[in-house]
């Protein structure tokens, strides 16, 4: 339930009373309080102090763990948000407004921050964490927490309505193709024939907009896997949730220290991971110039790699592709194309429908060039209100199916 008008304002000047009573009493006794005691001392202060004077015994009870949260819990008053395995992002915008995305739909909390201070406090205590830093001169953080959760935060200097910190939740154990056909996600005729593809080491890409299951779909096609590969990932931040390969490597990339030194980006990563031996490499998500990198990979013999990236559309996707190239060498557009044609089988495109529900929206195979464009040999494609239906298109290139001695239905 969230609280506004005359009661949210009574409701937060009781949690900002109850706090600073809490830290008051925790000084008065040297910082050697354990957090039973505080709370004990918090509940108390609650149902009998005056401090929440006028509210009814469930917002005494909400107050209470408010004002112990922002004492003692690591993540403040994120606390009770980031406990609940129901709510994948967390919004904060500034000390007021704090959204989350539960079950696919957007929705405003009564949380709040008693003052920037508070939250930039929190902020700071996620950066030190994973031994970064954040501040006027490094407005932006990206960090990971223990669990998996990815960070992102921006600097009051660069947010107007800051400071903002929005974290991405991920389930605590990888979903797999199963669980996405119970969700609908995909049809058991498009999963079998991508379980295929994977076993056969064809080189997938997955395209998609924000929140869109890109993460989670490639989880679920590294499952079919063979065990007996040697994988490495490389990842901006560790998200992936790969299980069941013995032969795993994971790589995650680094930012530079206050001095500007010990940058590890992705570009060397992938480098590094090619004096590897490795059979596939998985790259997280390509964002810019690693995209050079990571088509070379899948052109000098690392056959069955996986990746994502963010497009509208498989056309627009090897749109951004092309973009990125050109960031990283002056290739002439041809060159670019042929190199992307060679490297890249396998397009999946995924996307939210209307009610929120994550989808598989399309699957198509590159099929070379023509008239100096990248064709697309579509084999599903999405129909209202069919869903996701097989073309009468067949895959073209059946090399990698005929090595391993596969067919296709």
């Amino acid at each position: 339930m969230n609280i506004h008008g005359c009661a949210g304002e009574r409701y937060h000047e009781a949690a900002s009373g109850l706090t600073s009573g809490a830290r008051e009493y925790i000084r008065s006794r040297g910082g050697n309080v354990s957090d039973e005691d505080v709370r004990k001392y918090v509940e108390k202060e609650a149902l009998h102090g005056s401090s929440c004077r006028g509210l009814t015994v469930h917002d005494r009870i909400r107050v209470a763990d408010m004002a112990f949260c922002r004492t003692r819990c690591e993540l403040g008053v994120l606390q009770s948000l980031t406990d609940d395995p129901r709510i994948s992002e967390i919004m904060v915008n500034g000390t007021d407004d704090v959204f989350i995305e539960r079950g696919g739909h957007i929705e405003r909390t009564d949380v709040r921050f008693e003052n920037v201070g508070e939250l930039e406090e929190l902020i700071r205590r996620i950066a030190a964490r994973v031994h970064r830093e954040i501040n006027e001169l490094s407005p932006i953080l990206d960090a990971r927490l223990e669990d998996g959760s990815r960070v992102n935060a921006i600097n009051k200097n660069v947010a107007l309505n800051g400071p903002i910190l929005t974290i991405r939740r991920f389930p605590e154990t990888a979903i797999r193709m199963e669980e996405l056909l119970d969700f609908g996600s995909i049809t058991r005729e498009a999963a079998d024939y991508l379980a295929v593809l994977v076993e056969c080491a064809y080189n997938i890409f997955i395209s998609g907009g924000t929140s869109s299951g890109k993460t989670t779909f490639l989880n679920a096609l590294a499952g079919f896997i063979p065990n007996d590969e040697r994988i490495i990932t490389i990842e901006d931040s560790a998200e992936l949730q790969i299980r069941g390969l013995g032969n795993l490597v994971r790589m995650e990339c680094r930012g530079a220290n206050a001095q500007g030194k010990g940058e590890v980006n992705m570009r060397q990563l992938i480098r590094a991971s090619l004096r590897m031996r490795p059979n596939r490499i998985i790259v997280g998500e390509v964002r810019g110039e690693e995209v050079l990198d990571m088509v070379q990979a899948m052109n000098t013999g690392h056959s069955g790699s996986l990746s994502t990236g963010h497009g509208n559309s498989p056309r627009g996707m090897l749109y951004r592709l092309e973009a990125m190239f050109l960031q990283a060498a002056d290739f002439p557009i041809a060159a670019i194309r042929r190199q992307i044609t060679e490297g890249i089988d396998i397009m999946v495109h995924l996307g939210r429908l209307p009610g929120g529900a994550r989808t598989v929206l399309d699957i198509s195979e590159i099929a070379g060039m023509k008239n100096g464009e990248i064709e697309l040999n579509q084999l599903f494609r999405y129909d209202m209100p069919s869903g996701l239906v097989r073309t009468r298109n067949g895959l073209l290139d059946k090399t990698k199916l005929e090595v391993k001695g596969v067919s296709l239905k």
